[in-house]
């Protein structure tokens, strides 16, 4: 359907809500908080695989510092049992160093791919990236060949814990290594 007959189907990603089918127009209206700032939307196309959970991927500068996974249950629709239902409720974050074998393609990529490329893009050197700092990903589709792919869902600086048990470690070295960087005379 086109026009304003259409409807589109609806789920908040706020804990307790229920899908919704609603006119495309009232959706528009309720949207309209959101642009009053000058803000905007994100078009994130809806990930199949994500009941297997997001994966936060804790960074001390440009290096992985360990990892988080988390079944979430926010933009899944409820369970029968009801959205207030323990079924229904995001599972425990489970932290793993950065040597996690599950997670060494994800690693690969962060580490000689992506943080390389959106320093490029932004300018940004690789003293001026925080020193803790996490990203989060969605599984995207399996490649032709089986392997995961991932879709980053967002970047976190300033809320960043709780951590691996490993992850304290490479941020207090890093940490200490701009200390004594920053009072080492040049030369």
């Amino acid at each position: 359907m086109h026009g304003e007959t259409s409807t589109v189907r609806v789920l908040h990603a706020q804990r307790g809500s229920m899908p919704e089918e609603l006119a495309l127009q009232d959706f528009i209206a309720r949207c309209e908080p959101y642009f009053g700032w000058g803000g905007c939307i994100i078009d994130q196309p809806y990930q199949v695989r994500l009941p297997d959970g997001m994966i936060r991927c804790y960074m001390a500068g440009d290096r992985v510092a360990g990892f988080g996974h988390q079944y979430i249950k926010a933009l899944i629709p409820p369970p029968p049992e009801g959205p207030d239902s323990p079924e229904a409720q995001p599972g425990p974050r489970i932290t793993h160093g950065p040597d996690a074998p599950q997670f060494q393609a994800l690693r690969i990529k962060m580490e000689t791919e992506w943080v390389p490329q959106m320093m490029e893009v932004l300018d940004i050197e690789r003293a001026s990236l925080p020193i803790i700092w996490d990203a989060d990903f969605l599984y995207g589709p399996r490649t032709a060949s089986g392997e995961d792919s991932y879709v980053l869902c967002e970047i976190n600086v300033s809320s960043c814990f709780a951590i691996p048990e490993q992850a304290p470690a490479a941020i207090a070295r890093l940490a200490f290594d701009r200390c004594v960087s920053a009072i080492k005379p040049p030369g």
